[in-house]
């Protein structure tokens, strides 16, 4: 069953709840209570003075959309530092810079020692531990980043969150 809203006053009307256009405001009593004055009918804001600057207060972040978004961040990381990983391996191994240190541990030791450096850094090595750390690093992030939005909700009510001032320059 659907419900008719009531028809609106006539504009010629006045209501009984508005005051008279020619009393005068009180202090502070201006929209939302702000403590503004009244503006000019036409709804622009006047340019005089200048910017309007708003001075807000970041009183409480939402943990689970904080953790949402150090889950996301923290995979992009993750997947950076596998690419870069494989990109400086590349790097690396074009420059033959590998087979020089296996060569030099080589002449300084004098004989074939037991360590052989190439396979320490072969391509499948560097890639799984650089895929290791960067799921570590996710789990880490995410986590720590959850639980500094629970300490922010802490301190910010015992001492009323991060102030900030915006303009609309």
């Amino acid at each position: 069953m659907t419900t008719i809203p009531p028809a609106p006053a006539p504009a010629s009307a006045p209501s009984a709840a508005a005051a008279p256009a020619s009393a005068p405001r009180a202090a502070g009593s201006g929209p939302a209570g702000l403590g503004s004055t009244a503006r000019p009918a036409t709804g622009r804001i006047p340019a005089v003075g200048g910017p309007r600057r708003v001075r807000l207060a970041i009183s409480r972040v939402d943990p689970w959309s904080v953790m949402k978004l150090s889950f996301l961040l923290s995979v992009a990381a993750g997947i950076m530092l596998v690419v870069a990983a494989a990109a400086v391996w590349f790097t690396l191994d074009g420059l033959h810079v590998f087979t020089k240190v296996n060569d030099f541990i080589i002449q300084v030791t004098g004989k074939e020692s037991g360590v052989n450096i190439l396979q320490y850094v072969a391509f499948k090595r560097v890639v799984s531990g650089a895929t290791l750390i960067a799921v570590i690093d996710v789990f880490l992030l995410t986590a720590l980043s959850t639980i500094g939005a629970f300490l922010y909700n802490i301190v910010a009510a015992l001492v009323g969150g991060l102030h900030v001032t915006m303009t609309d320059e």
